[in-house]
């Protein structure tokens, strides 16, 4: 059955959420502007305003290096224990270290050193390209024997069990995959997809960073080996914020952190020149964490903690169809594609639209119309919808707007020549 297409019907969405509240949460300076990037960067938590200035004005300001004792030492660990409540892992599985390339590249070479003999690794192309580039710099390293396997998508957007079942084999050491697709949303069964590698003898690794905060996860139910994330995207934590690793709990002493520093060492401070590496989940941190930008992640964290993620998702689910509905009332006759799945289980938080002047109509959008999407190279504006505060009456707007944009013929005075940061 069509969805009413009319401002009220969203409006009267909106006044039903039970998560409608959390929107208020957030740093929303102009009310016209319709955000809709969270899956790349989030909103700026208000708390997050004066958890900053206590940590600069007070922390580092007064306390200065006493600070490291009174909360600072610890932040890695106290913070991953609260991102492990959104994995569905246990407080001392996960921590939060470096960049998301960094962790992944730790966590890859920790697996093939975990499976001598085998020299194979399994990914697909709709990974995330950075995680592709750090996979095969981790292979070259590894030694002239290893070869990487990547599994093409079946119909563009997704990439079925048999198709990664049919490039496993004995030769396997690790599967790593994004479970859910930077490009059109797909989302991988994580149950099965781990059970698969474990079939074969391989490890699990897991790209989170589109998932994490926009949908429940079940690290620990469904045994996966390893998982990184980002925490600048649906976590808020804020531009180049730190990342997190997992581990589970019976691997962590088995797997050896290739990048040895004195914040995983045993006793960091007794200072002796031989590495020997901390218990447990910390001997995966390097070197000093950068301070401030891990301090920032904490408000975002706890945010989604107390909208709770059932909710999230449930919401998540009810946005995106919303939207999925509007295109087939109002985009679809102007030549935009749906290039996300429509199966709302295999389908993460951000909807996909193709079109072939896609980058022209995006920069319309963001420079006429008050509408910030992303463009996905060749033709993908991407709609990354937060349930934590996207309402249902920006959606209906956003479109209204795309629209106009093309009725209008506005996109057509932009070049197709693309700008460095899209």
């Amino acid at each position: 059955m069509p969805i009413p297409i009319d401002a009220d019907y969203a409006r009267q969405l909106d006044r039903q959420d039970v998560l409608a509240r959390f929107r208020d949460e957030f740093v929303i300076v102009d009310p016209d502007l319709i955000y809709l990037d969270g899956n790349s960067l989030g909103q700026l938590p208000k708390r997050c305003i004066s958890r900053m200035r206590e940590a600069v004005d007070r922390q580092w300001g007064e306390r200065l290096i006493r600070a490291w004792g009174d909360g600072w030492f610890g932040a890695p660990r106290r913070i991953g224990s609260k991102i492990a409540e959104l994995l569905g892992a246990a407080a001392d599985e996960v921590i939060v270290a470096d960049s998301t390339s960094v962790n992944l590249f730790k966590l890859v070479m920790a697996a093939l050193q975990a499976r001598p003999g085998r020299t194979r690794v399994v990914t697909d192309e709709l990974n995330f390209p950075s995680d592709l580039y750090v996979l095969r710099g981790a292979l070259r390293l590894a030694g002239a024997d290893y070869r990487l396997e990547v599994a093409r998508a079946n119909d563009g957007m997704s990439v079925s069990v048999d198709t990664l079942a049919g490039l496993i084999d004995e030769r396997t050491a690790l599967l790593t995959l994004s479970h859910t697709a930077f490009k059109s949303g797909y989302v991988h069964d994580m149950a099965e997809v781990t059970e698969l590698a474990h079939r074969a003898g391989a490890l699990m690794l897991w790209d989170l960073s589109h998932s994490i905060g926009a949908m429940p996860l079940s690290l620990d139910e469904a045994s996966v080996d390893l998982a990184v994330g980002c925490t600048y995207k649906y976590l808020n934590g804020g531009p180049g914020a730190p990342a997190f690793l997992y581990v589970r709990r019976d691997l962590q002493q088995r797997l050896v952190n290739p990048i040895w520093g004195w914040f995983g060492q045993r006793a960091p401070f007794d200072f002796g020149l031989e590495y020997e590496p901390a218990a447990g989940i910390a001997h995966f941190l390097t070197g000093t964490p950068a301070t401030l930008s891990l301090l920032a992640i904490e408000p975002g964290v706890e945010l989604l903690l107390e909208a709770g993620l059932s909710r999230l998702r449930e919401k998540s689910v009810q946005q995106t169809e919303y939207l999925i509905g509007l295109w087939e009332a109002l985009l679809q006759p102007l030549g935009f594609t749906l290039n996300s799945p429509r199966d709302s289980n295999r389908r993460g938080s951000h909807v996909s639209f193709g079109h072939p002047d896609g980058w022209r109509i995006d920069r319309a959008l963001i420079e006429e119309m008050k509408v910030l999407p992303d463009f996905r190279y060749p033709d993908n504006i991407r709609f990354g919808i937060a349930p934590i505060y996207t309402s249902f009456a920006e959606i209906h707007e956003a479109v209204r707007r795309l629209v106009a944009v093309m009725t209008e013929r506005r996109y057509e005075k932009y070049s197709i020549e693309r700008v460095g940061v899209t």
